[in-house]
């Protein structure tokens, strides 16, 4: 699987977006496991060599969300608090440029398993009527492993956003280690099964973001579009390999 490597900081190149769409686009290896009509939902998986989790990969279409707004609803972080009820922490640590960050992600799992956090690099590439995110795992000096969570390794998590009509496709695509103990079939099994829920979440937030955008201090606020950063430059020399790091906090038993 050619895409960005674990631990590796550096700018997304074309083949590292074009590698995206072929996974969202190309089916063959793939496993058809759920197909709603009612819904526009299908769910596919794959074995790859990465590693025993499977990739995971969703197609949706919404006939009444813009590929615009899907696309300020996969950045905005604001807005993530009101509709990621997973989330515990969402931190950006720094920029590489105008559309590669690295940040810092928390998420609560179901006791007694313990709740699973990562450092993420971001890429990202808007093409006007399609739109590219890409990101996956690194690490970050300033943010190693901390007591109570389970660093978890994203290989891949792709979306590819694309104007239909007056409305969009979704494509999404993730192969996530989530470490600890777990075993793999479960994992898998789980992935498959809440696979779904992320295009019927990511359609109920879009639904409302236009509405809830309109009412924040500034609404024109979008530096992933217009590249107006607060936060710092990112220094490549501050992150390390996760190969380091990685074993090091594998307990999912809750104290």
């Amino acid at each position: 699987m050619n895409t960005m490597d674990v631990g590796i900081v550096k700018i997304a190149e074309d083949s590292d977006f074009c590698n995206l769409k072929r996974l969202v686009d190309d089916h063959d290896g793939w496993k058809l496991e759920y197909d709603s009509n009612s819904e526009n939902i299908k769910v596919w998986t794959k074995s790859t060599p990465a590693t025993n989790f499977k990739m995971v990969k969703v197609h949706s279409s919404f006939s009444n969300i813009t590929a615009n707004t899907m696309f300020d609803v996969l950045h905005d972080p604001d807005y993530r608090k009101k509709w990621d009820e997973h989330m515990l922490v969402s931190t950006e640590i720094g920029y590489l440029n105008p559309n590669n960050d690295v940040g810092y992600y928390a998420l609560s799992c179901p006791a007694p398993v313990k709740n699973r956090d990562f450092v993420l690099q971001r890429s990202w590439l808007d093409l006007g009527n399609e739109k590219l995110i890409i990101n996956h795992s690194v690490n970050h000096k300033d943010y190693g492993q901390k007591k109570g969570f389970v660093r978890a390794t994203s290989y891949l998590t792709g979306f590819v956003v694309r104007k239909s009509g007056p409305g969009c496709f979704l494509g999404y695509i993730s192969q996530t280690d989530p470490k600890g103990k777990l075993p793999t079939w479960l994992v898998n099994k789980i992935t498959q099964k809440f696979a779904p829920r992320v295009a019927k979440q990511l359609k109920r937030a879009a639904e409302g973001y236009e509405d809830w955008k309109a009412q924040q201090p500034d609404p024109k606020d979008k530096p992933w579009i217009y590249a107006e950063f607060t936060f710092p430059r990112i220094s490549v020399a501050d992150c390390i390999n996760l190969e380091h790091i990685e074993d090091g906090n594998g307990d999912d038993e809750q104290h």
